[in-house]
């Protein structure tokens, strides 16, 4: 039988998602959970690769398992679990279903903040004083709708099969207050340090360090820049997959009550 877990982490504590050798790793922690209350081996496939640090607000994985998982084994599993991982949600699926290849959608968001604050911190990245030119900000971001090649903002193009990926949404939105900064990015796929790439790169165009033309010239002539400086890892977020057969809303309280969306408004 598979099984889909719909679980949430905070990535502060973590090498990624994907098991790596001896490195402490997401899917490391909570398949050495499952094996401890399963009794066996268990090699489970989660719906992508979350960098060092990066944290999921919504993450899917499968099991294959000869056993019924019940109310008992779900709460004992997030009782095994360390306080910085949760489950959700354990699924029964029709078939054979994969977390990874199936997901149609991802959708990160990334938080920023201008100024010091020790509770905002591994939620949200400091840029201290950080003052950005709006208008250059959202002419570059809009430029990534109009691309599908991202090879330019990726650490090791050739390790993948390609380097397409279709971005369906990409926005800035800005806090109340002026001071706090929130990215949008959705689309079928990402490659390695993607997004974090990107962001750096827009803000060096909304810091006047970069211009438009020159931010949409990698895109157009697939050149890697010379200095990638991909933003920090704290404060980016894998926070919605989406399958044909499956739409869950994200069930992460604190990100649904410290970002609500009425805080923000698009630039």
């Amino acid at each position: 039988m598979r099984y889909f877990f719909h679980i949430a982490y905070v990535g502060a504590n973590y090498n990624g998602w994907q098991k790596n050798g001896k490195t402490n790793s997401v899917q490391k922690v909570i398949e050495e959970c499952l094996k401890q209350i399963l009794k066996i081996d268990v090699n489970i496939n989660g719906c992508g690769r979350t960098d060092a640090k990066v944290s999921a607000s919504q993450f899917f994985f499968h099991l294959d398992v000869d056993v019924i998982l019940d109310e008992v084994f779900f709460f004992r599993l997030n009782k095994l679990l360390p306080s910085d991982i949760s489950v959700f949600d354990i699924i029964k699926m029709d078939g054979l279903p994969h977390a990874r290849f199936d997901a149609i959608q991802r959708k990160y968001d990334y938080f920023i903040h201008t100024y010091k604050d020790p509770f905002l911190n591994p939620s949200s990245s400091l840029y201290l004083g950080l003052n950005v030119d709006v208008e250059k900000l959202k002419s570059a971001t809009a430029l990534l709708l109009n691309y599908n090649d991202y090879r330019p903002f990726c650490t090791a193009p050739d390790k993948n099969e390609h380097t397409i990926c279709h971005i369906s949404e990409a926005k800035w939105l800005m806090s109340k207050s002026g001071d706090r900064l929130r990215f949008q990015i959705s689309a079928n796929r990402f490659l390695g340090k993607m997004i974090r790439i990107i962001v750096g790169q827009l803000l060096k165009v909304g810091e006047h360090k970069l211009t438009v033309e020159e931010f949409e010239s990698y895109l157009i002539n697939l050149e890697t820049p010379k200095i990638l400086s991909p933003a920090h890892p704290q404060g980016l977020y894998l926070s919605k997959v989406t399958y044909p057969y499956l739409d869950l809303k994200p069930k992460t309280s604190f990100f649904n009550l410290n970002f609500e969306e009425d805080y923000w408004r698009e630039i």
